[in-house]
């Protein structure tokens, strides 16, 4: 079993704002630069660019339930890893949680500290309506 790590946070703004953001693959080097540098689509996929290398994810989008995972790309069917994510309506805002699969080798508390970052940012652009 994998080490997990998930963290939400409460945004003022639209769940549809929140999901529009996190949800659309070409902006997460506006949110999770840590993750990609840049983004370029590949056929069904997402080529991310690390800073260390490439990465293949998919990007899974559920509106109706409002949930984004970014899931490693080629695996074999029915094997999900990855991160997964959901922007829960809270009143006039919501709450988007994110959760983590880590490797034994991963600092959690780093990657705590770079998620906390990413989580900030999006609330920023979202109740700062850039998104």
């Amino acid at each position: 079993m994998q080490r997990s790590d998930t963290q939400s946070i409460s945004i003022d703004a639209p769940p549809a704002l929140v999901l529009a953001l996190v949800g659309d693959p070409t902006r997460l080097p506006d949110w999770a630069p840590d993750f990609a540098r840049a983004v370029r689509r590949d056929g069904d996929d997402w080529m991310i660019d690390t800073g260390s290398g490439e990465l293949r994810i998919r990007v899974r989008v559920k509106h109706a339930l409002g949930t984004v995972d970014f899931l490693a790309a080629g695996l074999p069917a029915g094997v999900e890893v990855g991160a997964f994510s959901r922007v829960i309506p809270n009143a006039s805002g919501n709450e988007y949680t994110f959760t983590q699969f880590l490797a034994r080798e991963d600092d959690l508390e780093h990657r705590r500290a770079v998620v906390a970052a990413e989580l900030e940012t999006v609330r920023r652009l979202c109740e700062g309506s850039s998104a």
